[in-house]
């Protein structure tokens, strides 16, 4: 397993739509951790290059992540959110994006992973057949699935995976549900202390565990809880390397409180709080993809013109504790604290 080999047991989360860089995945496997390449949003062609970019600058492991489609949702729902969003564009100088479904070009995805496999792929938003993950695993990759529930823990360890990614409700962006069900909302989730415990009386598979992980203290407890790593994606956006806007890197920096919301993707994420999340959050359908291309020109031009009020701020819980540091300091860094952390645990609670 590659878990066992890290240097270090600190994972780059998959950071889709622009803060993921070659830069920043190199880096981290560089410094001896796991960096993670985001094919979400990009084309295969895309993500080769961006793997070919990665592999000139580390010779170190790399993992790619790769969203799992969905099906297409009603039309009728997202008609109506667009129509409630119509003045926001206006206001903003735009129109809104075209609303429809596509599958991410996964077929594409699966044979160039196939083709020219990386050390570990990951999956979100879904587990692939037993199929698929056993082509992946005999390219020679390791296949890791993203699950939020005891349920979906066990459809991932029926179909292969090698590893599971134990997402908490902390954790910022998208959700990594198979069935991003409404009626789930409410609840939010399992945290991931909660999580942990769960999956490890239903499976044997190695955990990773992500969701508000911020600093080594918090690398500690979930390497003391039973996970094989932890995934940090929130505590990377602020580095140098990454492709975070501007407009992100401050909100991130800031102390604002995050929420759950659908309003700017459709689908459920934690981002900071803003004025569009607030406003639309409530009325925001479960469409996935069809709503992030109905927003998208509407968060460009929040992007383009600094106007924090009308992006996805996509953060953990843990945010402000995120610094601008380089990636490689940063393992380092955490590194340090994860083992004096565990080092001043066992002082407290030392073997009888």
């Amino acid at each position: 397993m590659i878990l066992d080999q890290l240097d270090v047991p600190i994972v780059l989360a998959p950071l889709a739509g622009g803060p993921t860089t070659p830069e920043l995945a190199a880096a981290v496997s560089g410094a001896g951790g796991l960096g993670f390449l985001a094919a979400g949003y990009l084309s295969a062609g895309a993500l080769a290059e961006q793997i070919s970019q990665a592999r000139r600058q580390t010779s170190a492991r790399l993992g790619v992540n790769v969203f799992v489609p969905g099906a297409a949702s009603a039309a009728g729902a997202v008609t109506q959110y667009a129509a409630a969003l119509a003045a926001a564009a206006g206001e903003a100088g735009t129109e809104l994006g075209q609303a429809r479904f596509d599958d991410d070009d996964w077929d594409a995805k699966i044979r160039l992973l196939t083709r020219d496999p990386v050390p570990v792929t990951s999956f979100t938003f879904g587990c692939p057949d037993a199929a698929t993950i056993a082509a992946l695993q005999a390219a020679g990759s390791e296949i890791w699935v993203t699950v939020t529930t005891p349920a979906e823990a066990r459809q991932a360890a029926a179909a292969g995976a090698d590893a599971l990614v134990a997402q908490g409700s902390e954790a910022g962006g998208h959700r990594g549900s198979f069935a991003d069900d409404p009626a789930d909302d409410a609840g939010g989730g399992y945290g991931l202390l909660a999580l942990l415990q769960l999956l490890q009386a239903e499976t044997a598979l190695p955990l990773v565990a992500a969701g508000g992980i911020g600093t080594g203290a918090a690398i500690a407890a979930v390497l003391a809880a039973g996970a094989a790593a932890a995934q940090l994606g929130t505590a990377f956006l602020r580095c140098p390397e990454a492709g975070t806007s501007p407009v992100q890197r401050a909100a991130i920096a800031s102390a604002t409180p995050t929420a759950m919301t659908r309003a700017f993707t459709g689908r459920l994420a934690r981002g900071v709080r803003n004025q569009f999340l607030d406003a639309y959050s409530a009325v925001a359908p479960a469409a996935y993809p069809e709503v992030h291309y109905l927003t998208a020109p509407l968060r460009a031009a929040g992007r383009s013109s600094g106007n924090r009020e009308l992006v996805n701020l996509w953060a953990g819980q843990t945010h402000e504790l995120s610094s601008d540091r380089p990636a490689a300091e940063l393992v380092a860094a955490l590194n340090t604290e994860a083992r004096a952390s565990l080092r001043a645990a066992a002082s407290r609670y030392p073997a009888g």
